[in-house]
């Protein structure tokens, strides 16, 4: 009997308890009070429970009454989410939102832009993978990914539809002992060749055979940014880095800009960074959202190490 339990007599129950009487209850469910006391009546018959004392005026809820009262308010309040969740699912709204990050993206601005997500859209989880250059688009060219953030434009495949978010600003440098800190400005491709560069290395085979900003013969390759981090203020090598993550190092003397010919860094000082999702497989209403945001809360940052 007790799988024949409605959400109807459910809801009746938490009316009569709130209301105070079966007449108001009756009155906020646009019933009959016939109705709502023969719904209770059927109720207590099913669960073999008595709900509400009646001997005063007006029925009180008894002691089991009182109970199964919260447990059907919570009942229907599951009953609401399925149902909302539901609308939103053939709405297009994604159940979950997978995304891959390029290691150089700014954290700050994807936090703050994911803290706001979280709040619109409660239901739908990210999955998020940081990544560097072939590892960030790759999942999104597999449709692992609903869209990837990257800066790594030579690997873009045409599949791929791009939009521009923002540039991050990259900084050459060394450690303050490095024999480059020493040379005189500016330091020529042939004496940054002379040293080990640290290189972010790739997951994926779609840099495969490529080489991007490599100079030096002689690289060291590391698939963690945190990691390149630490090997230049170990003085271990030389290599770029996005500016926004090192300002405290070069504020405190950990590393030191290198001042070199425009010849000899020919990809420039800056990177730009684009959203990228594939043309047959548009993102859904939040990844559509996540988008955005990112978008307009890049081009709220100010000046300096982002642009």
């Amino acid at each position: 009997m007790l799988d024949g339990v409605t959400l109807d007599q459910l809801r009746t129950l938490v009316a009569a308890a709130d209301e105070g009487s079966f007449s108001a209850a009756a009155r906020r469910l646009a019933r009959a009070q016939s109705v709502v006391s023969q719904t209770i009546s059927g109720l207590e018959a099913q669960l073999g429970v008595a709900l509400f004392d009646r001997v005063a005026r007006f029925p009180v809820p008894t002691e089991a009454g009182a109970i199964l009262v919260a447990e059907a308010r919570a009942v229907l309040h599951q009953a609401d989410r399925f149902k909302a969740r539901a609308r939103d699912l053939s709405s297009g709204l994604e159940p979950e939102l997978p995304i891959a990050i390029d290691v150089m993206f700014p954290i700050e601005i994807f936090t703050s832009v994911v803290t706001e997500f979280g709040q619109s859209f409660p239901d739908t989880p990210l999955r998020v993978y940081v990544e560097s250059l072939g590892a960030v688009i790759q999942p999104v060219l597999d449709k692992r990914c609903s869209f990837a953030v990257s800066g790594t434009v030579p690997l873009f495949s045409p599949e791929l539809n791009p939009e521009r978010l923002l540039s991050v600003k990259l900084t050459l440098v060394v450690a303050p002992g490095h024999p480059l800190a020493r040379l005189p400005a500016p330091i020529s491709r042939e004496q940054l060749a002379e040293f080990v560069q640290l290189v972010l290395t790739d997951r994926s085979t779609l840099s495969e055979g490529k080489q991007f900003g490599v100079i030096a013969p002689k690289t060291w390759r590391l698939a963690d940014l945190g990691a390149k981090h630490e090997f230049l203020r170990a003085s271990l090598g030389w290599g770029s880095m996005p500016t926004h993550l090192i300002q405290a190092d070069l504020i405190a003397g950990r590393l030191v800009e290198l001042e070199v010919d425009a010849s000899a860094w020919p990809q420039g000082n800056q990177m730009t960074m684009f959203a990228l999702h594939r043309q047959d497989t548009p993102p859904g209403p939040a990844g559509r959202w996540l988008i955005e945001r990112l978008r307009d809360r890049a081009q709220q940052c100010p000046s300096g190490a982002i642009d």
